[in-house]
């Protein structure tokens, strides 16, 4: 079977012509990105931008299966999702054969006006979205590749947060892209499912902290002994109960640090949809986390976090925010991370001190 990606016919360049977008008649936009919750979040202000731009267009986002859920949240930018079935060259998921000829079908019969490649640097993606048959592409691509260059590609950015990386293509476009804040809106149904689970009975908002020790690559997951020995003597110093978060398939993680904990935790480690957890950790006083999509979430919601990394390139994936969300190498040890939690916790408290009476 031949992918979109493996033709070097596939690549031929898009019609040159001059940005802003706002000269072209769109009506239809796709946008590719199949990547996993994290990086997602990071492409918010992204999608927040081209909604900006086209107000008025029907916006398609081609991700993982999982997102369509990521869509429906996403209301105010995304109108439509289209599961992508894969590719063999992309790993994020086992490329569905079966369904390769039809996805690429319908894509093609959808007519879309304008095709956005935010996946990447484009050595794969850019050849995939041109497989959508799109009037126009646009998107990323690397400073060398001229084969795929065209007037409405921009070089992939080498450097700086994600977020601020994929706003260059909508900026490219003429789209307005200052604004760089995440977000995650919760909806009804997300305190729905959490007041059903129980899980948050007896919490107090504002007077719980939150300790995600897992990550989808457990490599990069922190030590749950000096997860637990953060735990202890944040509840000791603070007197705020530590709940445990997770998905159920990390229960494992919670239930070991728990077991090296001195002092009672909640644990909330269990089946729950990300909005769910999102509700738990959005009314905690702190986060403290891997460098993992939860860390982003929590950029979202505006809670206070202390991301700890391993070797990942913290410059690209950690909070654009750094007073709000402290990044530290595990390596550092407990106590480094133990002194950005303090500064957090501090600062909220006097932040939420009254002001004295003259």
């Amino acid at each position: 079977m031949t992918y979109p990606g493996q033709d070097s016919a596939a690549t031929g360049r898009a019609a040159s012509l001059a940005p802003p977008l706002q000269r072209l008649h769109i009506e239809k936009i796709a946008v590719f990105r199949a990547l996993q919750i994290g990086d997602m979040l990071c492409a918010v202000p992204a999608l927040r931008a081209l909604r900006a731009a086209f107000p008025q267009a029907h916006i398609t986002l081609i991700g993982l299966p999982w997102a369509a859920q990521f869509a429906r949240r996403f209301h105010s930018y995304i109108d439509d999702f289209v599961a992508f079935p894969g590719h063999p060259a992309l790993p994020e998921q086992p490329a569905q054969e079966e369904r390769i000829p039809g996805f690429y079908r319908d894509m093609r019969e959808r007519g879309f006006d304008l095709a956005l490649q935010l996946h990447g640097s484009g050595q794969i993606s850019n050849a995939i979205v041109r497989g959508f048959g799109a009037r126009e592409n646009a998107g990323f691509v690397l400073a060398d590749d001229s084969a795929q260059r065209a007037a409405l590609f921009v070089d992939y950015p080498e450097q700086g947060a994600e977020p601020l990386r994929l706003l260059h293509l909508p900026r490219h476009l003429g789209a307005p892209a200052d604004d760089t804040d995440l977000e995650f809106p919760l909806i009804p149904e997300d305190e729905q499912e959490l007041r059903a689970a129980g899980i948050g009975a007896g919490l107090q908002p504002g007077r719980y902290i939150c300790i995600h020790p897992g990550a989808r690559m457990r490599r990069r997951c922190w030590p749950p002994q000096l997860f637990a020995q953060v735990a202890d003597t944040i509840a000791s110093e603070y007197g705020m109960p530590v709940v445990l978060t997770g998905a159920g398939s990390e229960a494992d993680l919670t239930a070991a640090i728990a077991g090296c904990m001195r002092t009672p935790a909640v644990d909330a480690a269990r089946p729950m949809s990300l909005g769910a957890m999102a509700a738990l950790m959005s009314k905690a006083r702190l986060l403290v986390c891997n460098d993992t999509g939860v860390s982003h979430l929590a950029s979202g919601l505006k809670l206070p976090s202390v991301v700890v990394f391993g070797t990942a390139d913290m410059e690209r994936w950690g909070p654009i925010d750094r007073e709000l969300h402290r990044c530290v190498r595990g390596a550092e040890g407990a106590e480094a991370i133990l002194a950005q939690a303090r500064a957090l916790l501090d600062a909220t408290d006097s932040a939420a001190a009254p002001t004295p009476v003259q």
